[in-house]
């Protein structure tokens, strides 16, 4: 790869689901290299009784509001009788990788070349191996050029940010992002602000943040987007609804909040909705104060069950954005659960995400749309030309 010198890589272009098997990466249209010294929805929903059928008054009112035709055709959700409808985060994510894939196809038959992503990773940190195996799997998938950069912990700041340099002006490179968590050496906000903004499929750095936050168009940040699209595509009405985040991390919480309370009305349109966050130093007694009048419930405090059922309204929608690893008490294995008690909240919400399957899928399927864009140049606001992009 010219551009960056001193990489050593291994590049394979097998049709997509091909292996490598000694590193074990999917690449498909990907590449691996090391260095270093370490190397909508379409619904199915199984009731079938409306709200005017017989039935007593407390099942009508957990009932979600019949849809129209056109939207249930479109969406991807389950809904047992009497229980929310469950938003299948991997089916939504299916379509728009499906129309991702297309854009990608449409984009190259045009003369262009195909998007290239490249992932930089440092250490061993096993859940980061996998979320990057996921990005790389998505990537294959929809035709981008997919290369993970492989690091050692050892690594310094300097040079880190000397690679993220070269990256920045690889002409090769469209999308480039640092898989965070970072080694405790390394400052990882100085890190996000070093990637250049035309590139930053993650969304971090501080001018796509400050953009987002005035309602301008910038490269969201993937997870954030992936619950906005989960609301627009489910038909979760935001304006004019009261809305709770439960956390306020920058990367999460924060932009979620922008992004559904912002104006509809703006180059960038919002959702209208009135917002209020919460954090660790909120009272769980206060929370409850605030979860039980919300429409809508995201919680993406990193804490397991803390949205219980007793903390919601009838008909609430809930997004659960926690992943957490607990041991099963069954059988003694680890498991992940979100921050909402599922079985519990399922029973009052009228509709709930599920950990996982739920917006896990959805921040991959939006970091290849984030790729696309960077692809495309879309981005090119005076910020960013003062940036030297």
């Amino acid at each position: 790869m010219a551009g960056v010198p001193g990489r050593a890589s291994l590049v394979s272009m097998a049709t997509a689901g091909s292996a490598l098997p000694r590193l074990g990466i999917f690449v498909g249209q990907a590449a691996w290299r090391g260095g270093g010294a370490g190397g909508g929805l379409l619904l199915s929903s199984s009731s079938s009784s409306s709200s005017s059928s017989s039935c007593c008054s407390s099942c009508r009112r957990r009932r979600p509001p019949p849809r129209p035709p056109a939207l249930r055709r479109r969406l991807h959700l389950s809904a047992p009788r009497n229980e929310a409808v469950v938003i299948s985060g991997r089916k939504l994510a299916r379509q728009i990788r499906q129309e991702a894939r297309h854009e990608v196809e449409q984009w190259v038959a045009a003369g262009h070349k195909r998007p290239h992503l490249s992932v930089v990773l440092v250490g061993e940190d096993p859940a980061s191996h996998s979320y990057v195996l996921n990005k790389t799997k998505a990537a294959a998938d929809v035709g981008i050029i997919g290369e993970t950069i492989l690091k050692p912990a050892s690594i310094t700041e300097e040079e880190l940010l000397d690679l993220i340099a070269k990256l920045n002006h690889d002409a090769n490179v469209d999308g480039l992002l640092v898989q965070l968590p970072l080694p405790e050496h390394i400052d990882e906000r100085k890190i996000c602000n070093a990637v250049n903004p035309e590139k930053d499929v993650d969304g971090f750095h501080v001018v796509n943040v400050g953009r987002m936050c005035l309602d301008q168009y910038s490269m969201l940040p993937a997870t954030p987007w992936g619950v906005w699209e989960i609301i627009k595509r489910t038909g979760i009405p935001t304006l004019g609804k009261n809305v709770v985040v439960a956390g306020r991390s920058k990367n999460v919480g924060m932009p979620i909040a922008m992004l559904l309370h912002t104006d509809g009305r703006h180059e960038r349109p919002g959702g209208d909705a009135t917002v209020t966050i919460s954090h660790r130093y909120t009272p769980k007694e206060q929370l409850k104060k605030h979860t039980i009048l919300a429409d809508i419930v995201v919680a993406a405090a990193g804490i397991p069950n803390l949205i219980t059922a007793d903390m919601i309204k009838e008909g609430a929608a809930v997004i659960d954005v926690g992943i957490n690893r607990v041991q099963d008490p069954v059988t003694a294995k680890p498991k992940l659960i979100g921050d909402v008690d599922f079985e519990g909240v399922k029973q009052k919400a009228s509709y709930i995400t599920p950990v996982p399957g739920g917006v896990g899928p959805m921040t991959v399927a939006m970091l290849m749309k984030n790729t696309i864009i960077a692809a495309k140049k879309m981005l090119r606001p005076q910020e960013l030309r003062a940036f030297g992009a």
